[in-house]
């Protein structure tokens, strides 16, 4: 559905006055440039619902003015193209906004989850996901890409001149275990330091540093009891519905929590998103996820114990560092000196590529969750 609003982002962002882009992302911005020169030639104007707008259509300047994804009225869609104007209308049926120009929320995403998951928003664009792939639909796959690219873009403008860190883990890791609640109090750590969280966005570690983040405006007593709560449902299997329940519950009795981002992606679509992430950045190509997530995250990166995709994301944070393609080397700690040095030897390997070479004084092996905080401080200071 377009959206008709100023974004309330609890996680500081540009105001327009120091914008570089043309971009019209709210009704209040839109207003204001009609208001003043009165043309709207060269702004890109997104996602917006102008059935109430007619008017100042027909009076704006539209020469070179793209419309992406916005719902007006047929009279005034056909002045904009008289006056020189692009205009992608909404695709009718479609379960997402390719055209979206903020990123997504848990409420928008769970909207309707009474019902069970499947026929949320997040479960219908799993479904649609599946079949177009299967169906190569380039027309699909043009979609995706504008969706993607989208979000990018919004997610750029929310962290801007924000100190990101990313923590990495296993989706595999259960509410009520030790370790979950350890990376729980990981993320309120990082959070009460100042820290923006960025996880990839699903359930087990990367849920748990989330909530975490969320649990940090609170008491201490809170991330206790939210812990107590979920640990009823340990696990998206056999009911992703049953799991989003659970957090939502914890929700609702602790209100406004802090704010976090999940880079979760539709391409594990078994692996919800989970619900503590105020802002999502959901993705189609998984790649585009991945490298996204570990560029934007420039005060470092936590790799809790994980399996396959873990490994991933160590390496391909690694080789930019490696390379120094991205600039100076950032952070990298990895927890568990017995997972990353015996069960999976990561370890190793990461000091010999670092061996003499700048990213070597960027990274770190400990043993707990708890030594992370002076960790990073550490190693973001060399």
């Amino acid at each position: 559905m377009p959206h008709d609003a100023d974004h309330s982002r609890p996680v500081p962002h540009r105001t327009d006055s120091h914008r570089t882009d043309r971009e019209i992302e709210s009704l209040e911005a839109f207003d204001r440039v009609v208001a003043g020169p009165g043309s709207l030639a060269g702004w890109r104007v997104q996602s917006l619902d102008l059935t109430r707008r007619t008017g100042a259509l027909a009076a704006a300047v539209t020469e070179g003015t793209v419309f992406l994804g916005c719902t007006m009225s047929t009279e005034a869609a056909e002045r904009a193209r008289e006056g020189g104007a692009l205009v992608f209308p909404p695709i009718p049926d479609l379960p997402f906004d390719p055209y979206r120009n903020a990123l997504h929320t848990p409420d928008e995403l769970f909207d309707g989850l009474g019902d069970g998951y499947e026929h949320t928003p997040d479960g219908r664009t799993y479904a649609w996901f599946r079949r177009t792939r299967a169906d190569r639909d380039v027309f699909a796959s043009m979609l995706r890409a504008v969706h993607d690219d989208s979000v990018s873009d919004a997610l750029d403008e929310l962290l801007a001149g924000h100190d990101v860190v990313g923590v990495m883990g296993g989706h595999a890791l259960r509410r009520g275990s030790d370790a979950y609640a350890g990376a729980a109090h990981l993320g309120r750590e990082l959070a009460r330091a100042g820290m923006t969280v960025a996880t990839g966005g699903g359930p087990g570690a990367m849920e748990a540093a989330n909530l975490g983040a969320y649990a940090a405006p609170f008491e201490d007593t809170m991330l206790d009891k939210a812990l107590q709560v979920l640990a009823a449902t340990p696990s998206f299997e056999p009911s992703v519905s049953d799991w989003a329940r659970a957090a939502f519950e914890v929700r609702e009795n602790y209100p406004g929590g802090g704010a976090s981002v999940g880079v979760p992606t539709w391409f594990y679509g078994h692996e919800p998103p989970n619900a503590f992430a105020q802002h999502i950045a959901k993705y189609f190509v998984n790649a585009v996820r991945e490298d996204g997530l570990l560029a934007r995250s420039r005060a470092g990166v936590v790799f809790l114990p994980g399996a396959a995709g873990t490994v991933q994301e160590v390496f391909d944070n690694a080789t930019p560092n490696y390379y120094q393609s991205r600039g100076e080397p950032t952070p990298m700690v990895l927890v568990d000196r017995e997972h990353w040095t015996e069960r999976l030897p990561v370890w190793p390997l990461l000091t010999s590529l670092a061996g003499g070479r700048p990213m070597e004084a960027r990274i770190a092996l400990v043993d707990s969750v708890a030594e992370v905080p002076a960790t990073l401080a550490r190693l973001q200071q060399r």
